[in-house]
């Protein structure tokens, strides 16, 4: 693909994730998106061979990357009390900027059901995370057992938090569960 080829397809995918982000997943239609970007149908297809499917998928691997761009500098630096509160506050201001309307978790949901691209998105988002909050752990907690435990902790309660935050719409779940899963690092 061309310089302006690949621009193109990322201007796509970007009008895709705002136009998502607003009125969800199951009314965003590729009209939606080839009107927000002077697309026709025809380069919808070129871009995205199979249509809507693969417009979603690749929304969904933006929205991944979105969720641990949102939380740097910080995620890449936890090496003290500070840096992890620092770190914690970006991830609230993340989910408190979306409320219910959490992108990649209904851009999963609905690929779920059709592709097992979904899996895999999730997947590498997960073990990407996961990796970058062990570095975290390690750097406080000498124990490296007790370390992996912890980061996955951390993980399971943003994503329990995540999902009460969608379910009620309120965001005392998880920054609570999030305060008690870091507790570790303040004593570490």
């Amino acid at each position: 693909m061309t310089a302006k080829g690949l621009a193109t397809r990322q201007r796509i995918v970007l009008a895709a994730a705002l136009l998502i982000r607003e009125k969800g997943t199951a009314e965003t239609t590729l009209s939606d998106v080839g009107t927000a970007t002077s697309t026709g149908r025809s380069q919808l297809f070129h871009y995205f061979p199979n249509g809507r499917i693969d417009v979603l998928v690749a929304v969904a691997r933006y929205e991944a990357e979105q969720v641990l761009e949102s939380q740097r500098p910080h995620l890449d630096d936890l090496g003290s009390w500070e840096s992890w509160q620092a770190w914690r506050q970006s991830v609230l201001r993340h989910y408190d900027m979306y409320g219910r309307k959490c992108p990649l978790g209904s851009l999963t949901s609905e690929l779920g059901k059709t592709s097992p691209e979904a899996e895999h998105i999730v997947t590498e988002l997960f073990v990407s995370w996961e990796a970058a909050l062990l570095r975290g752990t390690t750097a406080l907690i000498p124990d490296h057992e007790r370390a992996t435990d912890c980061a996955k902790s951390i993980l399971a309660a943003i994503q329990g938090g995540v999902a009460l935050l969608r379910a009620t719409n309120r965001m005392d779940y998880l920054d609570r569960a999030l305060a008690l899963a870091i507790e570790p690092m303040q004593h570490a």
